[in-house]
């Protein structure tokens, strides 16, 4: 499948059980009211026959139909709901503050609908999401060098064991045990869809995670454990190249990655990785199409697999594979993500293949 839709009655079915597997790949038009929604529209579903598909906002806006006003197509889904938008921005407001749920009762939200919205669009809850940016803020303290202390109270945490703890959660290990001198450095790498954490070498790039990938913290042990001088905090070569060409990616003018990489893994998984470098942004394929690129047909699910282990997100874009049926499918860095970077990427759908 090279970034086509299913057929009308696929689409429709998914339609019907308002299926978030489709959201940012494809859009309906109804014929009789001139509007176009998501396939997770809430509204009174439409009858097949007045029913038009497409695979882009632009595509839907071309062919005459207006955005609906229930489910809100032109924005990113996660922000449509004026809950979550609220307090995004208000995180945004204020990063460093220490929230609460007293303080999201007092914006007058019901902190258990809070949770169960963030929960639902990005996997954790606000106040996960909260204590993550606070973190952000010791980790670059770290990162310059600064203690341990002062990291902990530029992250607002009440002692250093709670701040050693969040810190171990999130990196797999407290912020003593990444050695000073390390070859291999740990770096904060903020985007628009969230910090991601970089560890390179002087030569290459070796990861590239969300910082709440749920397995992150067993892939830096591991890559801990294969090097046996550990793993520091700091900037390298590579991470400040790829920091660069994240910005370009986002801004939107230029889908490259040349940062030089280590492909770990099996010589399999390394050959999968490749293969999804060769897809161009703006385009997708399925696990079957990956399997027969690499002449291994009946392979399909250890392509999964092999899609599922990589640890160079965007760089290796396996947000670029979808299910069979066109559907959005698991996704380390969460769902939301997926969509919001395959939208991203649909006006680079011209431009050359990064390498």
């Amino acid at each position: 499948m090279f970034d086509s839709l299913p057929d009308s009655d696929t689409l429709y079915q998914a339609l019907l059980a308002r299926d978030a597997g489709f959201d940012g790949r494809a859009y309906v038009g109804v014929t009789t009211t001139g509007i176009f929604c998501r396939l997770t529209c809430p509204a009174r579903k439409p009858r097949p026959e007045n029913c038009r598909f497409f695979d882009s906002v632009a595509a839907c806006l071309g062919a005459g139909f207006r955005p609906c006003k229930r489910c809100t197509p032109l924005t990113p889904q996660a922000e449509a709901d004026p809950l979550v938008a609220r307090l995004l921005d208000a995180l945004d407001d204020a990063p460093a503050r220490r929230w609460r749920e007293a303080d999201i009762s007092a914006m007058g939200i019901d902190p258990s609908t809070a949770r169960r919205a963030f929960r639902r669009q990005f996997g954790m809850t606000f106040l996960e999401m909260a204590r993550q940016r606070r973190l952000a803020q010791g980790f670059t303290t770290l990162a310059q060098g600064g203690r341990v202390i002062d990291a902990q109270m530029m992250a607002e945490f009440d002692s250093p064991s709670a701040f050693r703890a969040a810190f171990a959660r999130l990196m797999g290990q407290a912020p003593g045990a990444f050695r000073a001198g390390a070859l291999m450095r740990a770096d904060w790498i903020a985007t628009p869809l969230g910090p991601m954490v970089a560890v390179s070498d002087a030569h290459a790039l070796h990861l590239l995670e969300f910082a709440d990938r749920k397995a992150l913290p067993a892939e830096l042990k591991s890559l801990a454990t294969q090097n046996p001088g550990g793993i520091g905090i700091g900037a390298s070569g590579p991470t400040e190249q790829v920091r660069a060409e994240l910005d370009r990616f986002f801004a939107g003018t230029s889908a490259r990655f040349d940062v030089p990489v280590a492909l770990s893994g099996s010589a399999f998984t390394r050959q999968v990785w490749t293969e999804l470098r060769q897809i161009p942004a703006g385009q997708t394929r399925s696990y079957s199409d990956l399997a027969r690129a690499i002449g291994r047909p009946s392979a399909t699910r250890a392509v999964a697999r092999a899609n599922g282990a990589n640890v160079l997100a965007l760089v290796v874009p396996c947000h670029r594979v979808l299910g069979a049926d066109g559907s959005l499918t698991g996704y380390g860095g969460g769902l939301w993500r997926k969509q919001r970077l395959i939208e991203l990427e649909r006006h680079y759908a011209t431009e050359e293949a990064p390498t």
